[in-house]
């Protein structure tokens, strides 16, 4: 069925450009024939150029009817495109004449019988212009009534119905147990609907799934659909709004009618904030299009008596901006919560994506689920499909761990700046700013591990310290929150201990810092003005988030706010001053050891702290060398420049 479309579809789209060069060809034809010079004669002036011997080609056609001949031919002299014309009298004698001088002169003389005789030449000359004309005109008609069909679908719903051949089902969702276990009912239903209705139980009639981007909730829609093998139709809340009013609204409608002819059938709404926002709010009112459409989906989800086997899956990662009648039960009964995964949740996640990869040996997903907190879903993803790009640029046939170091930060800062130039005072300032949150981080209990070092400018760092918790938790502590404040700080305290002078690179470092101090003071009630929270997490539906902002504290209390983020502020300095003070060799132990491999690891940060040096380097791997030996092997390679080159620049060098 599909390639008789297919084909139908081929033959109508070629119709037009037949039309089109059988145009082209008359036109060809007829510029070829007014481009050719005719010259007509008088019957004298033909019959004197045949006694002077001028003709040099003759054509006579005979006609079947009349009491005339005509000649056509050429003179001496003519050009090329030139030719004469001329009609004799149907006469035996002058056919005559014309057969001796042909004989006697030897011109070429050509016989033809009258066109009309020819019944295909005779309706070839005089029909097929009307057919050309009636076959243009039938297209121009074809291609009108075409656009009017599209403009009486314009109120048609836009949802589309996912082909069974993309089917999706539990076991390609990993690292959310507990919301497929929420949804593994809504399957039960679909499948088996009677064994609710014995018990008088009601499905729920939508569930709305909430949570940050790329969690996972698409996926999880098309695996229920998937699981219960019914048909799954998705449409996002941007498809509803139109310029005109009422179209979104004749959109519901339509998308609810052919869920009734293919029910039971599952419907995602994906970004249903889209359409879904709180009436009546905002400057100047609402807005009348997009309200129109969601009353119309409230008013259909009411229906719901009638549209039994209907199920509607909505997705948002903006759940405050909802209007309370489109949460209320009865519509959207069940909200299930899609958040980051766990630790265990990004190893299932990334032994689901890693089943198509080659992996060397020694790399655990365990261990690399540990190395990358508050990834989502998309993002494991998007760090091993990075990981397995770069392992193929650099010509490997397995992904080693280099290319997964190299992919995370790419995923977290972007890819590296090699081209940047820093100047010696600026390499070894970022040096000693990041060995001053490593040393932070080494020696408080409560700090976050250090799991990688590097003065490679990303993004708009020049340099970054990534550091992950020990254990992932719950909550978070006073102790735990004032000492990654002062890892923060850590940076900026090298900068004054070692330098005397203090720079804008701790620019971040300061900003997450007051927002944690911040918000221990003000939401948390971790200071001395006792367990208040004097602000919320609220903001203006259309405003913005902080547009509209309320205080609910007089200006005595916002002094005191402010005295108190900065003693916490303050306090986190002064013990970051004392430990790098107290470290302050294995500070410059780590900053020469960043400056002579500008990127260390986990692993060569614990040796260097236990040995006092960097560990042996394996002359196998370019990327754990320091530059010292990288410029050695350039020279050796007889690299021109290699001694002005960063390490960045010489690997690519070396790896090309």
């Amino acid at each position: 069925m599909k390639n008789n479309i297919d084909k139908k579809a081929v033959k109508r789209g070629l119709l037009p450009y037949l039309f089109i060069a059988l145009i082209f060809v008359g036109i060809f034809f007829f510029v070829n024939v007014m481009n050719k010079k005719v010259n007509v004669l008088t019957y004298n002036e033909f019959m004197n150029s045949l006694e002077e011997e001028k003709i040099t080609e003759l054509e006579i056609v005979t006609r079947g009817s009349g009491y005339t001949y005509e000649v056509r031919g050429t003179l001496e002299g003519y050009k090329t495109d030139e030719t004469f014309f001329a009609r004799l009298p149907l006469s035996e004698q002058v056919m005559k004449r014309i057969v001796e001088a042909s004989a006697d002169q030897s011109f070429k003389m050509n016989v033809k019988a009258d066109p009309e005789s020819s019944s295909f030449l005779l309706i070839l000359v005089n029909v097929l212009p009307f057919v050309i004309f009636i076959g243009i005109a039938f297209w121009l008609f074809s291609r009108q009534v075409s656009g009017n069909k599209s403009s009486l679908d314009f109120g048609k719903s836009r949802a589309k119905l996912n082909p069974d051949t993309n089917k999706v089902t539990f076991e390609d969702v990993a690292g959310v147990k507990e919301e497929k276990e929420e949804l593994k009912e809504l399957i039960d239903f679909l499948k088996n609907p009677k064994k609710f209705q014995s018990l008088g139980a009601r499905i729920p009639k939508g569930v709305l799934l909430v949570g940050p981007p790329g969690t996972g909730k698409t996926l999880l829609a098309k695996a229920v659909a998937g699981e219960a093998d019914v048909p799954f139709y998705y449409i996002s809340g941007s498809d509803f709004v139109e310029l005109f009013v009422g179209v979104g609204a004749s959109r519901v409608r339509d998308m609810f009618q052919q869920a009734k002819r293919n029910a039971p059938c599952l419907i995602f709404i994906d970004e249903i904030d889209a359409v879904g926002r709180q009436r009546g709010t905002g400057l100047g009112g609402g807005h009348d299009e997009r309200e129109q459409t969601l009353n119309q989906l409230l008013t259909e989800m009411d229906g719901f008596g009638a549209n039994e086997g209907i199920i509607i899956i909505a997705a948002t990662n903006r759940p405050d901006v909802l209007d309370p009648a489109l949460l209320r039960p009865g519509r959207f009964d069940r909200q299930v919560t899609v958040n980051l995964p766990d630790v265990k949740g990004r190893e299932e996640i990334l032994a689901v994506h890693a089943k198509n990869k080659k992996l060397a040996e020694g790399i655990t997903l365990s261990n690399l689920a540990k190395r990358t907190p508050g990834f989502s879903g998309a993002d494991l993803e998007n760090l091993l499909n990075e990981a397995a790009l770069l392992a193929v640029r650099r010509n490997k046939e397995v992904i080693t761990m280099s290319e997964i170091d190299e992919a995370t930060d790419r995923v977290l800062m972007g890819p590296a700046k090699a081209s940047h130039k820093y100047s010696e005072s600026d390499r070894k300032l970022v040096a000693y700013h990041e060995a001053g949150h490593a040393v932070i981080g080494l020696k408080l209990a409560h700090a976050n591990d250090v799991q990688k070092v590097t003065i490679i400018p990303r993004g708009t760092a020049g340099g970054y310290n990534m550091m992950v918790p020990s254990e992932e938790k719950m909550c978070s502590t006073k102790t735990d929150l004032l000492e990654e404040i002062t890892g923060l700080l850590g940076g900026r305290t090298a900068e004054e201990i070692v330098f005397g002078e203090i720079t804008t690179g701790a620019h971040n470092d300061f900003e997450k810092a007051t927002k944690i101090a911040r918000s221990m003071v003000t939401e948390y009630g971790m200071s001395d003005l006792g367990p208040l929270q004097f602000e919320q997490q609220e903001g203006s539906v259309f405003l913005g988030r902080d547009y509209n902002k309320s205080q609910h504290f007089s200006n005595e209390v916002a002094n005191e706010i402010d005295m108190e983020m900065r003693k916490i502020i303050n306090d986190c300095h002064k013990r970051a001053e004392e430990i790098i003070k107290k470290n302050k060799d294995l500070l410059k132990l780590i900053a020469e050891a960043l400056l002579e491999y500008e990127t260390l690891t986990k692993e060569q940060i614990d040796y260097l702290v236990s040995n006092g040096k960097m560990p042996e380097e394996d002359n196998e791997n370019y990327e754990a060398m320091s530059i010292t030996k990288l410029r050695e092997i350039a020279k050796e390679k007889d690299i021109k420049n290699y001694s002005k080159m960063s390490k960045s620049e010489l690997l690519k060098e070396l790896n090309g």
